[in-house]
């Protein structure tokens, strides 16, 4: 990941091997204010839920992640089928 390129976009990026792995989230908490959201990217285990990553983006910002993905996801079910949600069971956050 340290030298990716996006034939869309082209553009290089740095980053250390312990980044480039990243982290695996099953949880995430949405909180907005006026001039922000902050996505909080949580690991649900058997020793409890651990913060694993806050991203703080515009309102802005936000608009075009959410387009980002929606686009993304239409292009994967175009690819390899519907993708199937499950509820998750329901859980308290502590």
């Amino acid at each position: 990941m340290a030298n990716e390129t996006n034939e869309q976009n082209p553009m290089q990026i740095s980053t250390s091997d312990e980044l480039s792995r990243g982290r695996y989230s099953n949880t995430m908490l949405v909180a907005h204010g006026p001039e922000e959201f902050i996505l909080d990217w949580l690991l649900n285990s058997p020793n409890g839920t651990h913060l694993v990553s806050r991203v703080i983006v515009t309102p802005g910002h936000m608009k075009r992640i959410s387009n980002a993905l929606q686009e993304n996801i239409r292009l994967y079910e175009q690819t390899f089928g519907e993708i199937k949600v499950n509820e998750p069971p329901p859980q308290m956050l502590q």
